[in-house]
């Protein structure tokens, strides 16, 4: 790894990423180091079958979730299930500081490729393993998706309205949760590793269950179960923690989320719609007395939004410096003039499509300005490239991909 102190290069330069996960989880958390300075090879089976490639949106024949999910990666294709694939995967492993793997558990080891065999070949490897529910227990050879890990975290049961059929985001939340995890695992395995003496092996095995990373988001709902018997339940956009906070129709039809979860914040919701005679009522007088008179409250406030336009309320709003936002759809989303002051989205390049838009690198670091990363690469695009540093010669990449090894 790269000790360099340039303070142009990203906090994880140096850093060389084998990326051979499929679909989002642990090919997300690969990213995120990348956008940081990360060199990331993506590593696919020759014939493009990652599901990714083949995940909507689709726009005629290029796939935008994985030219967006697999930015500012090389892109090689091996069938490591193949002995030629296999001799050619260990002889990469030296020149990597992590492996990003997301196989159902024991996969690897039926190839012949367990962890102690990765670590004969480099002993400092990083080996992230990202699954639904861990390598151990029960359910740990169970194929895992984000919609299976927010229902088992118990993330699920909270979204929806009271009464009816808890809900799924339009959107596999639980798999970008677990990225995110992974990234961080993995940037603190490398600051782990600065740490210890040097000649030792300084590899390890990250164990990531994308369940108990949603689980961890949850923080208080273990506590307030086995200490105060209390299951919380789906309360619509309610929050049951703290009010006032919730979603409010407004005159011209738009959506409008309000909060008010201090005391100071909460009257300046009653300044703002003309009733201080209310902030002395002893019903509205602390967090526990609101939230026994929640419905009383909300009902005030919906009433007052369904009589005044967006721009009415959000005039009035702003003036007493109430937290709230107009509820935004994509496109609303990118015209905010705080999205765009902030170039929060930018262009990939493409070389099929031109530019692409994406989120931008995060978090910004005074000392780091990242260049744009292109998109995510097509199948094997990169293999002279990466497996000419290897030392193959034109000949032998040749006739690796002849035998579809490549």
């Amino acid at each position: 790894m790269s000790n360099s102190t340039n303070s142009l290069a990203g906090p994880l330069q140096g850093v060389r990423i084998l990326d051979m996960a499929t679909v989002l989880a642990a090919p997300f958390a690969a990213t995120l180091c990348g956008d940081l300075g990360a060199e990331v090879t993506k590593l696919e089976l020759p014939d493009g079958s990652d599901t990714l490639r083949h995940m909507l949106p689709v726009m005629g024949e290029h796939a935008l979730y994985w030219k967006v999910t697999n930015r500012g990666k090389r892109g090689i294709s091996l069938d490591l299930r193949k002995p030629e694939g296999r001799e050619l995967f260990l002889k990469m492993l030296p020149r990597y500081d992590v492996l990003v793997e997301n196989f159902r558990t024991g996969t690897l080891d039926r190839w012949d490729l367990d962890l102690a065999t990765l670590h004969a070949h480099n002993p400092d490897l990083i080996v992230l393993r990202v699954t639904g529910f861990g390598q151990t227990g029960p359910y740990a050879s169970r194929p895992g998706f984000a919609r299976i890990f927010e229902a088992m975290s118990g993330f699920a049961h909270l979204t929806g309205e009271s009464g009816r059929s808890p809900q799924h985001m339009n959107h596999p939340l639980g798999d970008v949760v677990a990225g995110v995890f992974g990234a961080f695992s993995i940037a603190a395995a490398i600051a782990g590793q600065a740490r210890q003496p040097s000649g030792m092996p300084r590899g390890c095995e990250i164990d990531l269950s994308a369940t108990e990373a949603l689980l961890r988001t949850l923080d208080p709902l273990a506590a307030e179960y086995q200490l105060m018997g209390k299951v919380r339940e789906r309360t619509g956009a309610r929050a049951t923690y703290s009010a006032l906070s919730n979603i409010f129709a407004t005159q011209d039809g738009y959506w409008l989320t309000i909060v008010g979860t201090s005391g100071a914040a909460f009257k300046r919701i009653f300044d703002a719609m003309g009733r201080t005679d209310l902030l002395e009522d002893p019903r509205f007088a602390t967090t526990a007395t609101r939230l026994v008179h929640a419905d009383e409250i909300d009902g005030l406030v919906a009433d007052w939004c369904r009589s005044h336009t967006l721009a009415d309320l959000q005039q009035r709003l702003t003036h007493f410096q109430v937290p709230h936002s107009k509820i935004h759809s994509i496109e609303d989303t990118l015209a905010d003039p705080q999205i765009q002051a902030r170039k929060a989205v930018i262009d990939l390049p493409d070389p099929d499509l031109g530019e692409i838009p994406a989120p931008c690198i995060v978090p910004r670091f005074s000392n780091y300005s990242p260049p744009i990363p292109r998109s995510g690469p097509a199948v094997g695009e990169h293999n002279e490239e990466v497996y000419g540093e290897l030392g193959l010669n034109a000949a032998e990449v040749a006739e690796l991909r002849a035998h579809g090894v490549i």
